[in-house]
């Protein structure tokens, strides 16, 4: 029985961390598959991944290949069939839309050809450019049906819950990315006569020839309005769209997952992937939260993973790989678990240029903080690469392949497509083995965190489509992008973690907010904010909330309506905004528990007037107020309305100002160390730390004003990262703490990888511990003090052995 329960998976009882490598069976040769399975295995992992590619399985209308009859790769039951021989756990992912590089994103080609109307139309008429479907054209959604009836019954027979190994299916993939990459949204006929019948759902007559001044009823009309948008409704038909597609997606979901019902897949989870890191950033990954979330919660038996394309982690990018797992948690349901369905892993040369390679801690990183943060399932990919076969009927489009990466793909992968491990590999199975020896009590923790939590708004991220002729649409989103995102993420949450805070995130728009549990708010603002969420924060500060906002102080609400309730409670009426020119130098200076501080340089500063509160921050040259201190009701809230510097001091005042210090914490003045901790219901827990620097650290952990580890120092070396255990029990043999990482428990003996150049491991148990050339052993009460005889740059293995 696989159950989603408690933000965990568990199969039959036990909680589970799927750690799985995409391998593409039909890009290998058949007897390819048991060598590359091998090098999973010896990886760590204990699933295999894969798409299932429509466009390979039926190029043909009606003559579909499951058996390998016109080509042995396609024997898709013969692969999974050989995965399950192998005792490894197998998560499939069989579309309709795949992507992977493929032509058409995996859809065949008959498909377009036979029904040219699913191929959707755009702003102003205009094609799109990409070949997206209009999910839920009738045309579209019958094939859909004969694909599935295919295939989900090849898959039935191997469901977990029927004595097989698959354990879980992907619902298409990466829906809406095209349309919003793009910026083409899908305005079929199909669509606009939906879209039209969906707002008279939502709005009665009279509200809706308010909000659009053109014939409802007229189709034609319709279409010519919604596809040219004036500027007079541009806003409200942002909105409404924005909306619509939500929902539409959700249908889209609940009727594949009909589909796959009906031919036989029960009792697994459905999981839906989120697209949106670009450029090795997550700025724009939270688009693809608002899009699917509505996909994703409105049932059961749904979970959602992350796609993570963030190449090296480091103090430039750490915030955003933790930011997303935050905000994912935010809109995720009570039972539903963190998973990344796309972790990428390799060595980054994706256009074999060798520019850009990526270090070999960027996976282990990555990974390290997944896990930490409660990721349940991490999917490797691409695990390995293989070679794109010709097509046949051939397409005419160059080299006539499955897909448009030329010959061999997945250049890139840990595994190459001849089979040949590049210099990524080691690094990411040692941290996999980590993970994996003590993923027993991995899987019921989760992350502790300090009294604040950081704000989450999806429709600040309901931005994938606009109207390109549109200003008022272009001024929304300039706004929102600048103060959502760059500016919060680069200096306020970077601040936040380099501070030591380990913080959750929470849906202001959607849940309600407790003071109680949430005594402080950090609440990333824009121009714009939605009416409904300015009184919840107004409501929240009367009940003695706590709120640090960083931005600009809302002057509308999300259709451009003078919106100015959350400015009204806080006593102060917002001005101008200032911006920096190359011109006019913008500066900014600190006053009152702010000073002293050097003035610094700002992109921008919004000017307020404020009564009743009390300067932090003004404009140099104007003296104008652009930060203040303000008390609302029983609650506080501290106004940071520019784009301040990264100043890991003033926040962690500010912080502490509004009630809230970070527990868990370390005495190195550089910086560049993420740490956070785990822990499980039976109080075992871990400490992650990571070194984000190219430099050797030497640090005191402490929690509170009690040092760690008894004190010990640690030394983390350049891009290392540990996890450390803090009294976590195996059998009769208790790790009260240890400097190294737990590498492996087996009966009568636990490995681990050393960090130090003198490990220390405190042991309680009554067994005796055997004597060994690699350690000393003393006793103390009823403690055994374990000092490692090796340094960790020479040899980072020891094995204590009990009897």
């Amino acid at each position: 029985m696989i159950e989603i329960k408690n933000k965990r998976i568990i199969i039959d009882g036990d909680p589970q961390i799927i750690i799985a490598g995409e391998i593409h069976y039909f890009r290998l040769k058949r007897q390819e598959w048991q060598d590359r399975i091998n090098k999973l295995k010896m990886a760590g992992c204990n699933a295999v991944a894969s798409y299932v590619p429509w466009i390979c399985h039926e190029p043909v209308e009606g003559e579909f290949d499951f058996t390998g009859r016109t080509r042995p790769e396609l024997d898709l039951e013969g692969f999974i069939s050989l995965c399950e021989k192998n005792e490894l756990f197998v998560f499939l992912r069989p579309g309709p839309f795949i992507m992977a590089e493929m032509k058409n994103e995996g859809i065949p080609y008959w498909v377009y050809e036979k029904h040219p109307e699913i191929v959707p139309i755009s702003w102003d008429g205009k094609k799109v450019p990409t070949r997206t479907i209009d999910y839920l054209a009738p045309a579209f959604l019958q094939e859909v049906r004969k694909w599935y009836a295919a295939v989900m019954p090849i898959i039935a027979s191997h469901l977990y819950t029927k004595g097989g190994k698959v354990i879980g299916i992907q619902l298409d993939n990466e829906i809406g990315m095209l349309s919003w990459v793009s910026n083409c949204p899908d305005l079929t006929d199909n669509v606009i006569e939906d879209f039209i019948g969906w707002l008279h759902k939502q709005y009665s007559k009279e509200v809706l020839q308010k909000r659009y001044p053109f014939d409802l009823d007229n189709i034609s009309t319709c279409q010519k309005a919604i596809r040219s948008p004036e500027e007079e409704y541009a806003l409200q038909l942002f909105r409404d769209l924005g909306y619509y597609m939500r929902e539409r997606f959700a249908r889209y979901v609940a009727i594949l997952r009909s589909y796959a019902e009906e031919f036989g897949i029960k009792d697994v989870p459905f999981f839906i992937n989120i697209h949106g890191t670009a450029g090795g950033r997550g700025f724009t990954y939270p688009i693809g939260i608002s899009q699917l979330f509505k996909a994703y919660t409105q049932g059961d038996g749904y979970v959602a993973g992350s796609d993570i394309y963030l190449g090296n982690l480091t103090m430039d990018n750490f915030q955003d790989l933790y930011l997303i797992n935050a905000f994912m948690d935010a809109v995720n349901n009570e039972d539903q678990p963190l998973t990344s369905l796309e972790f990428e892993c390799g060595d980054g040369n994706y256009g074999l240029t060798y520019s850009g390679r990526y270090d070999p801690s960027a996976v282990d990183f990555k990974m390290r903080m997944c896990i930490a943060q409660g990721n349940r399932m991490l999917n490797y990919y691409l695990f390995c690469g293989g070679f794109n076969y010709v097509i046949d009927p051939r397409a005419g489009d160059g080299n006539g392949r499955i897909a448009f990466t030329g010959e061999r793909h997945g250049f890139a992968a840990p595994v190459s497509p001849e089979g040949e491990l590049n210099y990524t590999f080691l690094r990411m199975a040692q941290s996999i083995k980590a993970v994996r020896a003590v993923s027993n009590k991995l899987a019921e923790m989760q992350e502790e965190h300090d009294r604040v939590s950081i704000a989450f708004i999806p429709d600040y991220y309901m931005t994938e489509h606009y109207y390109p002729n549109s200003n008022r649409m272009k001024e929304l989103i300039r706004n929102l992008e600048q103060n959502r995102g760059g500016y919060a993420w680069e200096a306020l949450v970077r601040a936040m973690l380099l501070a030591n805070y380990r913080f959750g995130a929470v849906d202001i728009q959607h849940r309600e907010l407790d003071p109680i549990s949430i005594p402080v708010l950090v609440v990333p603002s824009a121009r714009y904010m939605d009416g409904s969420i300015q009184k919840k924060l107004v409501e929240y500060l009367n009940n003695g909330g706590n709120i640090l906002l960083y931005g600009e102080v809302p002057l509308y609400d999300m259709e451009g309506n003078r919106c100015t309730v959350l400015a009204d409670a806080l006593n102060i009426k917002p001005l101008d905004t200032h911006y920096s020119t190359e011109s006019y130098f913008l500066s900014v200076y600190a006053e009152n528990w702010a000073a002293p501080r050097p003035e610094v340089r700002v992109n921008f500063a919004q000017a307020l007037e404020g009564q009743n509160s009390k300067a932090i921050l003004r404009i140099r040259g104007t003296d104008e107020i652009c930060g203040l201190d303000a008390k609302v009701g029983k609650g506080r809230a501290v106004v940071i309305a520019t784009a301040y510097i990264c100043d890991i001091s003033l926040y962690k005042f500010i912080l502490k100002e509004l009630g809230v210090e970070p527990i868990l914490y370390h005495d190195n003045p550089y910086h560049g160390i993420f740490m956070t901790s785990t822990v499980n219901q039976e109080g075992e827990r871990f400490i992650h730390i990571m070194n984000l620097d190219g430099f050797e650290k030497e640090f005191h952990v402490y929690e509170g004003d009690i040092p760690l580890f008894e004190g010990i120092k640690i030394n983390l070396q350049p891009r290392e990262g540990m996890m450390l255990p803090l009294n976590v029990t195996f059998g009769d043999i208790k790790i009260v703490y240890s400097t190294a990482e737990i590498a492996g428990i087996r009966e009568n003996e636990i490995e681990f990888r050393l960090t130090q150049p003198r490990d220390v491991i405190c042991v309680a148990t009554r067994r005796e511990i055997l004597p060994s050339n690699d350690y000393i052993v003393d006793k103390r009460k009823d403690r055994y003090i374990i000092t490692s005889l090796k340094n960790a740059k020479v040899d980072n293995r020891v094995i204590v052995q009990f009897r």
